[in-house]
């Protein structure tokens, strides 16, 4: 038994990629509340990076900020390795890192296909493979947290490279939580529409929106609201925790619209 969730993540180590902004932040936030003993966020803008490791110090859990692009090979490693060196283990890893060009069957070039499986798929498993293999060394449990889409049981038309690279990392997932499930619990969030600076530049940037674009996005849900990081940040952080148990190879829809339903 823990002391309630404030305190539930207290032994957690966790190496969050993505996480110097919108959901990944939000995440690495929620694990520092909960007592974290340490955090590694990686991304590829420094500036960023460095202000967000920092305004999490301000929080009383120590931050290290890693410079990465999860799409090179090299990077994955390096993220880990420099954890593992930083604070003498891991036990908890996000895959938040994504990349959401938009492009069609017909439209999608040979490279931004490359993109996305490189960062939505390879990015994950590379980072996986590191931390595993760290954990099956010392012997000691841990925990993998997935960010995925709700796109991948399906997605727009003009997501065709996204949504393939999200349904395979779901697969992957499922995969590695059966191989590893006496140690080690694996889980994926499926995240819909959500309201992060990354969704307003690619909004603005593919769908030439307006700076009203949230406003008439969120008016038009059936909640009246865009899914929300501070919101979903709890359950990932749950699903770190020891609280969550036996609980792997779960795949949960976070979103107000269900799967397979149709208009009455």
């Amino acid at each position: 038994m823990t002391d309630g969730p404030s305190s539930r993540n207290q032994s957690t180590i966790a190496v969050i990629t993505g996480g110097t902004q919108g959901l990944g932040l939000a995440i690495a936030k929620r694990l520092a509340t909960e007592g974290a003993r340490g955090i590694v966020i990686s991304g590829r803008n420094a500036d960023r990076g460095e202000s967000a490791a920092k305004s999490m110090r301000t929080r009383g859990t120590e931050c290290l900020f890693v410079k990465a692009d999860v799409s090179i090979p090299d990077d994955c490693h390096r993220l880990i390795d420099t954890a593992i060196k930083h604070f003498g283990r891991v036990n908890a890893l996000v895959n938040s890192a994504a990349a959401t060009d938009r492009g069609t069957l017909l439209d999608t070039s040979l490279e931004v296909w490359d993109r996305h499986f490189n960062t939505n798929v390879r990015g994950p498993f590379l980072t996986m493979q590191r931390v595993v293999a760290h954990l099956v060394e010392t012997g000691e449990p841990g925990s993998i947290v997935n960010i995925l889409s709700m796109a991948a049981h399906c997605g727009q038309s003009y997501l065709t490279p996204y949504s393939a690279s999200k349904g395979a990392l779901a697969t992957l997932t499922k995969n590695v939580a059966n191989a590893l499930a006496k140690r080690i619990r694996c889980n994926g969030i499926l995240a819909g529409w959500m309201d992060t600076p990354g969704e307003s530049v690619t909004q603005q940037k593919f769908h030439g929106a307006g700076d009203d674009w949230l406003a008439k996005a969120e008016a038009a849900q059936r909640m009246r609201q865009l899914a929300k990081p501070d919101q979903l940040a709890g359950l990932a952080a749950y699903m770190l925790s020891p609280e969550s148990g036996v609980m792997t190879g779960a795949l949960v829809d976070y979103d107000q619209n269900v799967a397979g339903a149709y208009p009455d």
